[in-house]
């Protein structure tokens, strides 16, 4: 079946861009639901040998933190329980109150480790602290800023690389288009799925913003541009053979599309049964970076194909197409892409 996508273009236009409008105002209004890496606090894994009820763990811990106070205030703001799969282990984790200094933070944590393991070892003196982190509310600064940045460099490097790549090779046409295309893309394949994974963990408390979350976030901008690179690529080809001789750029464009479709939703068909798999039967620790990634394949997988391309043309459908002169000197497979 041959799709028109440049015909529907204002269709998927609009989609994405009522989209890309809750995205950002939900970026800004909604909470982030923030993991321990992220705001600092306290990490402290458990083995046992006995039956455990981990509702009378949460019961215990959480009251624990409740009267866990400091010069008349709460020091601890939330806490967690949870159940390693597959082993006979639990992690405790602890959201300290960032109003204390530093020094006063360290004592608070350790005191607060020496608790904690005294109560959950009154029900079972076998119990064994694993290990415990420790971490400050710097390191998930430093994690959020290096992240911004690498998304930064990562978007401006790909682009500048496809400028050069695509330079001279498509007549009539700048190759700065496609470069502005690919930071289209990327911008759309990094905040719809942000915002999807934002409301989701709004609703589901268990899904965090933490630094898996970080790492799907680099992981599938790369498995993203590969992606649209493959379709740009198709079309700086077709326009190589027909771009001012046979075809017009709306025809070129949707062949184009139409040659690479096929491609690219096996590919992503194939990422989305793994990652669903992993999300259903894999670690409860792994959840939420699963989820993270499902996401962005499903939305890298739309923009890819119909925003992509679309955009392209649309950029370029009031010039007029020449024909392409071959370089001499110049080899079959110099600036390839793919």
């Amino acid at each position: 079946m041959f799709i028109q996508v440049v015909k529907n273009r204002y269709t998927y236009f609009i989609i994405s861009a009522v989209l890309f409008l809750i995205s950002f105002l939900a970026l800004i209004l909604l909470p982030l639901n923030l993991w321990v890496d992220m705001t600092g606090g306290t990490q402290s894994e458990f083995s046992y040998n006995w039956e455990m009820n981990i509702e009378q763990v949460r019961t215990d811990t959480e009251k624990l933190s409740s009267e866990f106070i400091h010069e008349g205030k709460k020091v601890i703001n939330n806490t967690e329980v949870y159940k390693v799969a597959w082993e006979s282990k639990f992690v405790v984790v602890a959201w300290f109150d960032s109003n204390f200094d530093d020094k006063t933070t360290d004592t608070l944590k350790t005191e607060y480790k020496e608790k904690l393991s005294t109560l959950l070892e009154s029900h079972n003196k076998d119990l064994v602290l694993d290990n415990y982190v420790n971490i400050g509310k710097s390191f998930g600064d430093y994690i959020k800023s290096t992240a911004i940045k690498t998304l930064i460099i990562a978007i401006l490097a790909i682009s500048l690389y496809l400028a050069y790549t695509f330079s001279g090779s498509v007549g009539g046409i700048s190759s700065l288009f496609f470069a502005v295309i690919t930071v289209i893309t990327l911008l759309h394949d990094v905040v719809i799925p942000t915002w999807l994974y934002i409301i989701t963990s709004f609703f589901f408390p268990e899904f965090k913003v933490d630094t898996f979350f970080i790492t799907a976030l680099l992981t599938v901008l790369g498995f993203s541009i590969a992606d649209t690179i493959v379709i740009l690529d198709r079309i700086r080809y077709n326009l190589k053979l027909h771009g001012g001789r046979t075809k017009d750029l709306a025809t070129i464009v949707d062949e184009s599309v139409n040659d690479t479709m096929t491609r690219s939703l096996y590919t992503s068909l194939t990422l989305f049964l793994v990652l669903i798999s992993i999300f259903f039967f894999g670690p409860q620790t792994l959840r939420g970076f699963i989820l993270a990634m499902i996401f962005w394949v499903l939305v890298g997988a739309y923009s890819s194909i119909f925003i992509s391309a679309t955009s392209l043309y649309e950029l370029n459908k009031n010039k007029k197409l020449e024909a392409y002169k071959e370089e001499k000197d110049r080899k079959p497979e110099d600036k390839l892409v793919v």
